[in-house]
C-alpha cells in the first residue's frame, strides 16, 4: 500500500511538472490576445499595484515637496543674507567713495590754503534742535585747536571754533543766529564791495550779508569771501555766491542774501585753519650803532 502511494504521488509530480512546462510555453509563444484567465491575472495585479502605488506616491511627493520646501526655504534665507551683504557693501562702498572725494578735495584744497595751517577734522556730534548752529569735531587743544579758529570745508567757510576741549571743539556755524557772530566780508563784482555776514534765513537757507552802500550795483551769482580784517578769518576763503539784494529797513544800505558755497546741512569732513601771521623782519639796532661810530 504504501508502494502505491508513492507512485501515485511521483505519477501527479510528473503530470503537474509536464503540465507546468507546457503552460509555460504556452503563455511564451506570440499571441495577439491573452485568455481570459491571464486577463483576469493581469487586470488584478494591475489593480492591486494601482491601489498600492497611489498612496505610495502621495506620500514619497509629500516628503519630496517637504524637502523642496525646506531647501526653498534655506535658499531663500541664504539669498536674503547675500542682499543684506551687497545692501552693506554698497552703504559701505558708497561712503568710502564719498570719503574719498571729500579727502581729495581737501588735499587739493591745501594748495590753496599755503598762509594757513589746515587740520583736519571729522564732525562727531550735532544737536537736532540747534542743527544750524553747532557741531563737535574730533580735535580739541591737545591738536592745536584754539577758540576762534576759522574751520571750512573743501568748498568752503562753515564757521568758527566756539570752545574747546582737550580732545574735543565746538564749532559755531555761520548760520548761527547769534548777534556776535559777524564775518568781515568782500564781495568780488566789478567794484569791491565791504560788509559783513550776519543773521541766516532759515526759510531760505541763505545768509545776510549786511551794510552793502545804497547805490553800490550787485549782481546775482556775485562771489563772496572773507575780507581777513576780522583778526579771526583769514582772508579770502569763500562764503558763498550772491542770489539777490534788497535794501535794508531804513534805506541807508542794501542787504545781499547769499547761498553758502559749503553745504551746511550735511557736514561730515572738515578742517580748521590758523591764521599765519607774515613775520616783519625789523634792522638790528646794534648794526646801526656800529655804522654810527
Amino acid at each position: 500500500m504504501p508502494q502505491f502511494f508513492l507512485n501515485k504521488r511521483l505519477l501527479m509530480l510528473l503530470v503537474s511538472i509536464i503540465v507546468l512546462v507546457a503552460l509555460i510555453g504556452f503563455s511564451l509563444r506570440e499571441r495577439e490576445e491573452l485568455t481570459w484567465p491571464e486577463q483576469f491575472v493581469k487586470d488584478s495585479t494591475s489593480w492591486v499595484q494601482s491601489l498600492v502605488s497611489r498612496p505610495a506616491h502621495y506620500v514619497a511627493g509629500w516628503f519630496e515637496n517637504l524637502q523642496d520646501l525646506q531647501n526653498t526655504y534655506q535658499e531663500n534665507k541664504e539669498l536674503k543674507k547675500r542682499l543684506d551683504d551687497m545692501a552693506r557693501l554698497e552703504a559701505k562702498v558708497y561712503s568710502l567713495e564719498r570719503d574719498n572725494e571729500e579727502l581729495q578735495e581737501i588735499l587739493d584744497k591745501k594748495e590753496s590754503l599755503s598762509k594757513y595751517e589746515p587740520k583736519q577734522a571729522i564732525v562727531v556730534a550735532r544737536n537736532p534742535e540747534r542743527w544750524n548752529e553747532l557741531i563737535v569735531i574730533n580735535k580739541g587743544k591737545a591738536n592745536g585747536i584754539e577758540k576762534n579758529m576759522a574751520v571750512v570745508t573743501s568748498r568752503g567757510l562753515i564757521g568758527k571754533v566756539k570752545s574747546t576741549t582737550p580732545f574735543s571743539s565746538t564749532v559755531q556755524l555761520v548760520s548761527a543766529l547769534d548777534p556776535a557772530n559777524r564775518i568781515s566780508a568782500i564781495l568780488q563784482g566789478e567794484k569791491k564791495l565791504h560788509g559783513t555776514i550776519e543773521g541766516y534765513d532759515k526759510e531760505k537757507e541763505l545768509l545776510l550779508m549786511k551794510g552793502l552802500p545804497y547805490d553800490a550795483k550787485v549782481k546775482k551769482g556775485e562771489n563772496v569771501v572773507t575780507s581777513g580784517m576780522g583778526g579771526v578769518f583769514p582772508k579770502d576763503l569763500p562764503i558763498g555766491k550772491v542770489v539777490k539784494v534788497v535794501p535794508d529797513e531804513f534805506g541807508l544800505n542794501q542787504t545781499a542774501y547769499v547761498k553758502p558755497e559749503a553745504d551746511l546741512y550735511d557736514l561730515e569732513h572738515v578742517m580748521v585753519v590758523k591764521k599765519v601771521m607774515d613775520s616783519v623782519e625789523f634792522p638790528d639796532e646794534s648794526d646801526g650803532e656800529e655804522e654810527g661810530k
